[in-house]
């Protein structure tokens, strides 16, 4: 899939001489021909597409995975030019491993309570609506997972989930399918099935709350071109389509 976005080709700089001229040229043709690897949270799987084929210039590949799957597959060898996690404490840790040296917050997502359109189960919040009912949440060990555990622990309730997932898409498609009577996703992802999903107001909590980081990685293939998409998810217009067409936060000032 072809993407468009911004890069700057440095070609004013020829002027300097044949030899740097000869040399930029090639290094801009690299970048031209440029595939960009995206590893990105699962969350992120509508928007960023969308975004990349409005703003970049470059193919990109994408990898749509729990963002601790992802340092994970990064840490075992797997080469991204991009990595984008869906908390502050993933990235963290891929900067102290070294496999990215600078990230940027551009977006936050709020935790809901989702349920199969029509709420066949009656849940009324979080709550003891939920006894007995097949609760579906994201494992702790995973961004959506560890805001799920601050959020019950804000709101002194014990969450028994039927099953714990790696990927917040996981339990989407579980509500979505009928299979769970409820579960904790974003807001995002209930947004993008309202077909299938209908959302119990919980109301809005800090505890809730992931910001979500982007960098390049340290052994970025195509680091200009990588830097270009990192602009384009954090431009005006890349925030704003995030925002009104994904229901994503601004990211903290």
């Amino acid at each position: 899939m072809r993407s468009r976005v911004v890069r700057a080709l440095a070609a004013l700089a020829c002027v300097a001489g044949l030899a740097a001229c000869q040399s930029q040229g090639s290094e801009s043709a690299n970048e031209r021909d440029a595939r960009v690897i995206v590893f990105a949270a699962a969350s992120l799987s509508e928007a960023f597409p969308d975004l990349s084929d409005t703003l970049v210039d470059a193919d990109v590949a994408y990898n749509f995975d729990g963002s601790s799957g992802l340092l994970d597959q990064l840490a075992g060898g797997a080469r991204a030019d991009v990595l984008a996690t869906a908390d502050e404490a993933t990235m963290t840790r891929a900067i102290d491993a070294g496999i990215v040296t600078e990230a940027h917050p551009y977006a936050t997502n709020q935790l809901v309570l989702a349920v199969p359109a029509g709420n066949p189960a009656g849940i009324t919040g979080l709550d003891s609506s939920l006894d007995g009912a097949a609760l579906v949440i994201c494992a702790a060990d995973v961004p959506c997972g560890a805001a799920t555990q601050r959020l019950a622990q804000a709101r002194g309730v014990t969450l028994k989930p039927v099953s714990e997932e790696q990927r917040v898409s996981d339990v989407r498609g579980k509500v979505a399918s009928g299979e769970a009577d409820a579960g904790i996703i974003y807001a995002t992802d209930a947004r993008a099935d309202t077909e299938h999903i209908d959302v119990v107001d919980i109301g809005e909590d800090a505890a809730g709350v992931n910001t979500y980081m982007i960098g390049v990685t340290a052994d970025a293939r195509h680091p200009q071109a990588a830097r270009a998409f990192v602009a384009a998810v954090r431009s005006e217009v890349g925030q704003r389509l995030l925002r009104e067409r994904y229901g994503f936060g601004a990211p903290p000032q």
